[in-house]
């Protein structure tokens, strides 16, 4: 398969030493054999991938190719405890393995490990109440001085190791956010209210184990007062933050509830009392109090989330149902926090505070350290019920309960050289947690064989002899280092460039370097120009079936050397005849020659690739007629084993007999069929081998059935018919009759003249007829 100038990292490197080539990519090598190089080939082209250095003659054991490694260096297991077993130091409890790895990184090859996170039971809690004392949180102030006591006895169920601590925050005390008239500065609020004077930031309590202190010191806490509705909270978490000695801040998990009922000033917004100075993210506590407030800018959100996340806080925003959104938002940008809402009174703190820790603590987010440029780090996560997830979704795991143990599978890739060569340290951990994994990262960037390397060596005029090949001082070129890069061009030079003396230098397919060619790369990397003129290649020998020598042999100065059992100038001509074999163990099924490995039947009624079909021989239709009738028409004995028995041939269905290939048409014998179905159906069809060596079908797609009978015309006939001879048979009926009734007849009227009558009156005859004359009649 070719590969493209794109997909070959190695070749396009244009490496011109070992290390070079190994930084180009993970799957390139080195060759180190002397007597590699090919009369014309560039150094670069001993930097290649394995398996085209081993293609090309290169020995295994002589290709230059470092591998990266990992040693895990701290690998303390988790701790498996339960509540209420003896109490450890929380520098001796681990949630995290490994704690401590070296990485040997090798360009492009990455370097992966499984992180094992288990959450601890009865783990350490700091927790740090940070509260807004403007005048609107005066009911609050109430309900939060038993808060101590109340939130030790529920955090008891969780912990056995609990410290709790309270501060509090105003605003900036300068113009505009505060008045600053002396009345002012002493009592902010109006009427009889007793107000203590506006500040910044107090620590009013370090984190202790004493929740009777933290209700007595919190109520000894007065309301104070400001102009404008936003607070200047983000100065206090900031110092809340950052003075960690001050606080009391253990390595344990660090929560900080931040009860507010007002929205946040941030970063330029001290622009409105004279402030430009960006915030430093220092601790600047006297006495408890935050002393720059004038001084420095709000911190921005940005800035707080890197602190908070430096200093392992997580963040709870007690909040009222009025900046729920705002709050909601803010969350969104600082890891590891969560949004509660508070009551009007703040009654409901306790239960805040507990839902938000449990929903922090059930979520575990890997973050790392800043990378050196040229390294990347993958995520992969394993968490519970079987859940994988890759990318930035990789890097945490939800629904964690305690005990649970979840895993991360984490790959380290470096690209190139990073840092030069020099170790660098990365580390590892859990957003809000203190634990880390401390990775040590070394690099690849020379080959093995560079220690080797011999300077200024005899084979090299100016240069360093290594791996295998001389790796030149600046200004120096030539395979041997022998030219100055300023003269590497001269017409004598260039005289033993050319072929024959003619015009071409290096055939055009070089450049002529120190007196000597050296080809040009093809944008294929399998394609190579070579010889002291560049003229010969190994893509322009003849091909067939489109592939370089037929795929049997390899290109030489534009000739094909063919593989064993092949010749002719494509090697495509094959000297093995197990190919014409036919199936009666005979050459060509003894009616034909075995040439290249493919049969030419010298009898024409035969083909196929042994000589074995004949399409034109008797008993060829009846053979396939099952095959053609369940594939044509989907019927006979072989329509359920259709497609695994019938599918040998190609079918063509054709509208009528005339359209059937004919004999005469067809460069190849053509069989003509006509067989018939199980219902007296005539099927017309053709059967051929064509000169691809395919079977083909020609089908009528209509099948010829005889006609039934037409009932009307039988039926009139058979009544006409009965009529007829019944008007027939009553003629010669009423002949017959005339006829008899004529002799009888004629026999009356013969007897009728013989007779003799006598005839005299008879004496007994008296006339029925009597005359009477009327007397008065005259006559006249």
């Amino acid at each position: 398969m070719c590969k493209h100038g794109g997909g070959n990292e190695c070749i396009n490197a244009n490496a011109k030493y070992c290390g070079e080539c190994i930084q180009a990519g993970a799957k390139c090598g080195w060759c180190t054999d002397p007597n590699f190089l090919k009369q014309g080939e560039t150094v670069s082209t001993r930097c290649d991938e394995l398996d085209s250095l081993i293609k090309r003659g290169c020995d295994k054991a002589m290709i230059e190719n470092p591998h990266g490694e990992q040693k895990t260096l701290k690998n303390k297991p988790v701790t498996h405890r339960k509540k209420g077993a003896e109490k450890l130091d929380p520098e001796d409890i681990t949630q995290i393995k490994p704690q401590k790895l070296s990485l040997t990184l090798r360009s492009g090859e990455p370097q992966s490990f499984d992180l094992t996170f288990k959450r601890a039971e009865d783990y350490p809690i700091d927790l740090y109440y940070l509260m807004d004392l403007s005048y609107s949180m005066k009911d609050d102030l109430e309900n939060v001085k038993n808060l101590g006591t109340s939130l030790m006895l529920e955090m008891e169920k969780i912990t056995s190791d609990f410290k709790i601590g309270f501060g509090s925050f105003v605003e900036k005390t300068v113009m505009p956010y505060i008045s600053t008239t002396p009345a002012k500065l002493l009592n902010p609020c109006t009427g009889d209210q007793n107000c203590t004077s506006p500040f910044s930031y107090k620590n009013v309590l370090n984190l202790t184990s004493d929740g009777k202190k933290f209700n007595t010191l919190v109520g000894q806490q007065h309301i104070s007062g400001n102009l404008d509705s936003p607070e200047g909270g983000f100065d206090a978490i900031m110092q809340v933050a950052v003075c960690g000695d001050q606080i009391g801040w253990r390595n344990v998990t660090r929560l900080l509830v931040f009860s507010t009922d007002a929205g946040f000033h941030f970063a330029g917004d001290g622009k409105l009392g004279g402030i430009v100075l960006p915030n430093d993210g220092k601790c600047h506590l006297e006495n408890n109090m935050y002393t720059m407030s004038h001084y420095y800018d709000y911190p921005s959100i940005a800035h707080l989330v890197q602190k908070l996340s430096d200093n392992n806080i997580q963040t709870i925003f007690a909040v009222t149902e009025e900046f729920q959104p705002v709050y909601q938002e803010l969350k969104n940008l600082i890891p590891k926090s969560a949004v509660g809402t508070l009551s009007a009174n703040s009654s409901n703190v306790i239960n805040l505070i507990i839902d938000a820790y449990n929903s922090l603590s059930s979520e575990v987010i890997l973050e790392n350290s800043k990378l050196p440029e040229g390294v990347t780090i993958a995520y992969t996560s394993h968490c519970k019920n079987g859940v994988v997830s890759e990318g930035e979704n990789g890097r945490k795991c939800s629904n964690i309960s305690i005990g649970d143990e979840v895993t991360f599978s984490i790959s380290v890739t470096s690209k190139g050289c990073p840092k030069q060569g020099k170790t660098d340290t990365i580390k590892i951990k859990p957003l809000g947690f203190t634990e880390e994994v401390e990775i040590t990262l070394n690099f690849i960037c020379e080959c093995e064989c560079h220690k080797d390397g011999i300077k200024n060596s005899p084979l090299c005029h100016n240069g360093t002899y290594e791996c295998g090949a001389c790796k030149c001082n600046e200004g120096r070129v030539g395979r041997q280092c022998e030219c100055s890069s300023n003269d590497v061009a001269t017409e004598d030079m260039d005289r033993t460039c050319r072929k024959d003396n003619g015009t071409d230098i290096c055939s055009n397919n070089g450049d002529c370097v120190c007196g000597t060619c050296e080809c040009k790369k093809r944008d294929n990397p399998e394609e190579r120009y070579s010889g002291q003129y560049c003229e010969c290649d190994n893509f322009n020998c003849d091909r067939s079936g489109n592939k370089l020598c037929g795929g049997h042999g390899r290109c030489e100065c534009r000739v094909c050397i063919c593989d064993p059992m092949w010749t002719g100038s494509a090697c495509d001509c094959s000297l093995d005849n197990s190919t014409c074999m036919a199936s009666n163990k005979q050459i060509c099924n003894g009616r034909g020659t075995c040439e290249c490995g493919t049969c030419k039947c010298t009898d024409p009624k035969f083909q196929g690739p042994t000589c074995e079909t004949c399409p034109t021989c008797p008993g060829v239709c009846t053979e396939h007629k099952e095959c053609v009738q369940c594939r044509a028409f989907g019927t006979g004995e072989k329509k359920d084993t259709c497609e695994r028995d019938c599918s040998y041939f190609n079918l063509i269905k054709v509208k009528d007999r005339e359209k059937l290939p004919q004999p005469n048409d067809a460069s190849y014998p053509v069989m003509h069929c006509k067989e018939r179905d199980a219902n007296d159906c005539w099927f017309y069809y053709t059967y051929a081998v064509n000169n691809n060596t395919e079977k083909e079908v020609h089908v009528v797609d209509t099948l010829d059935c005889p006609s039934g009978p037409d009932i009307i015309p039988i039926v009139a006939g058979v009544v006409a018919g009965i009529v007829l001879i019944g008007l027939a048979l009553l003629l010669i009926w009423k002949l017959l009759m005339i006829i008899h009734d004529r002799r009888e007849f004629a026999k009356f009227e013969k007897e009728k003249m013989n007779a003799k009558w006598d005839t005299g009156e008879n004496p007994i005859y008296k006339s029925a007829v009597t005359t009477v004359v009327n007397p008065k009649y005259e006559g006249k």
